[in-house]
């Protein structure tokens, strides 16, 4: 069955000014993004046009678009599904996130302003709120805005799209494990990065995101290894 997207309060930003196909393009995004869509469990295009309501067309274009990008894949008889998540792509995603994050927070604390300190806190703050309540669609699109945010600083384009895209590739394995895990055993060093940007130490900022997505990556790695899922 389908699980219904949530709204946290921190939305993507999406506006009612873009065209229709890149609206359905952010919806189907999220849910794939924040494991509304159960990796593994292949969904009819049918069915994701009724739960979008949206007309047939820009849903496969969202598909088409989504699937170029890793984030689905076509299964036959009109189905897609979120691909598994392996053992060797979790390896391959924390060599290539342990490089790029990094880099882009320190780059990201070079350029920060005392706005960027205060939407940085406001998101930690908004995060720990829904890690004491439990919530983790909350915690995961919570978490995805705070790095999203760095990317932004960063004002590295190319960089921040890469390591914006490699979220679509894990970001629904983390449903499953957060779930087993609960959001109370969800650490991160997310205080540690803002403290850092707010000292302007930019080496610092880069030393805790490094420790933040190597922290979350192993818990995913080591979850899926014990579970037999990650072979």
């Amino acid at each position: 069955m389908l699980q219904k997207p949530q709204k946290t309060g921190m939305q993507t930003g999406v506006s009612d000014k873009l065209p229709a196909h890149e609206l359905i393009y952010r919806k189907l995004r999220d849910m794939v993004l924040f494991g509304d869509l159960t990796p593994g469990q292949a969904v009819t295009i049918q069915g994701l046009t009724a739960q979008m309501g949206a007309g047939m067309t820009p849903v496969r274009e969202a598909i088409r678009r989504l699937t170029s990008q890793g984030a689905l894949e076509f299964q036959g008889n009109r189905r897609v599904c979120v691909p598994l998540l392996g053992s060797a792509s979790i390896g391959e995603i924390i060599v290539a996130r342990q490089w790029l994050d990094p880099y882009l927070a320190l780059r990201a604390c070079e350029r920060s302003t005392a706005a960027d300190v205060d939407i940085l806190t406001a998101a930690d703050r908004a995060l720990d709120a829904a890690i004491e309540r439990g919530d983790l669609r909350a915690y995961l699109e919570l978490n995805y805005r705070f790095h999203r945010h760095l990317y932004k600083m960063a004002d590295a384009p190319i960089l921040a799209d890469l390591a914006d895209g490699l979220w679509l590739r894990f970001g629904p394995s983390m449903r499953v494990v957060c779930g087993r895990m609960g959001t109370q055993n969800l650490p991160d060093k997310h205080k540690e990065t803002v403290e850092a940007i707010r000292a302007h130490d930019a080496e610092a900022a880069a030393r805790a995101i490094r420790e933040d997505v190597l922290q979350g990556m192993e818990q995913l790695r080591q979850s899926f290894e014990g579970s037999g899922e990650g072979n």
